[in-house]
């Protein structure tokens, strides 16, 4: 018990423990969505709707939440990690908060944080979308778990084989954090005046600045994130193998199916990363404030 209470006396601790909600929330709402945008970067068998239809009916709409185990089981820990790494950063990028408790980072200062913190939690992220990507793609009726998947790659390719595509999720994920977290504080500020410092947003306002930090964040790396997914897929599916790197699967890509598969699945990605993104800074900013208002009463009980 009292670990948890120090826990959540620090900010760290709250940011820590309020980044983990958000991820949940996160994962929840947006994983058949994410399903059906790894099903249209491997392939071209058509658009959202067909394949939500064939998935539904060949698989049952179970399969949409083929893979969640793995982000599931680590997404607590990681979006924790992420919001914490993020909370210091931005705090050591900017000199003036330190001078001044009251002041918030600056827009330099967030973007920079968000730089960083992409590129850090890339250790955790590759392999974990690595996994997720094997079993959303499995046509298997009853897929193995997260656990065999991981297994079946070290057994077969090796430690390397589980961070097949971690440079590339280093290109994608830094400078996508970056817009990410400025988009973010930049809508909140603009749609709600002053609650950077306040605190004092709506929940809408907390939705819609996220959900458009998602899209902003999404639309700049996409192309990247396709050919991540295609060099994490191959060695799993006969029709991705080959690859010696991103170039190559770049080149073989555009040559075989034009500079649109760059680009496809980016409308069912941009609408999952609207609700995504809109449930984990709803959520963390909710969580954030419950954590503050809990420690403030124990605060006022104990001086009463």
């Amino acid at each position: 018990m009292d670990f948890w209470q120090d826990l959540l006396a620090s900010n760290w601790g709250r940011e820590f423990v309020a980044g983990g909600f958000g991820g949940i929330a996160g994962t929840i709402a947006g994983h058949p969505l994410d399903t059906l945008r790894i099903r249209q970067q491997s392939s071209n068998t058509g658009s959202a709707f067909s394949i939500l239809r064939q998935v539904v009916i060949k698989e049952g709409p179970a399969a949409l939440y083929k893979g969640m185990g793995a982000p599931l089981a680590s997404v607590t820990f990681q979006n924790a990690l992420v919001f914490q790494i993020y909370a210091i950063l931005s705090r050591a990028f900017d000199s003036s908060i330190f001078a001044n408790t009251d002041s918030v980072p600056s827009y330099k200062g967030v973007a920079m944080a968000g730089v960083g913190t992409g590129a850090i939690q890339s250790l955790i992220v590759s392999p974990v979308e690595l996994i997720k990507i094997r079993l959303q793609l499995s046509k298997k009726t009853s897929p193995t778990g997260p656990i065999h998947v991981a297994k079946t790659i070290l057994k077969t390719e090796g430690i390397r084989g589980l961070f097949r595509g971690f440079n590339i999720t280093i290109l994608r994920d830094a400078p996508a954090h970056g817009i990410y977290f400025w988009t973010y504080e930049y809508m909140r500020e603009q749609l709600h005046p002053g609650c950077r410092k306040t605190g004092d947003e709506s929940l809408k306002t907390m939705w819609i600045s996220g959900g458009l930090a998602g899209v902003s964040s999404w639309i700049g790396c996409y192309p990247l994130d396709v050919v991540k997914t295609r060099l994490q897929a191959q060695s799993w599916t006969s029709s991705r193998k080959g690859y010696d790197g991103v170039i190559d699967c770049v080149e073989k890509s555009v040559k075989q199916e034009g500079h649109g598969v760059l680009w496809r699945g980016l409308r069912t990605t941009l609408a999952r990363a609207f609700v995504v993104n809109g449930a984990i800074f709803a959520a963390y900013e909710t969580a954030m404030r419950c954590l503050i208002n809990r420690q403030r009463k124990q605060h006022s009980d104990r001086s009463s």
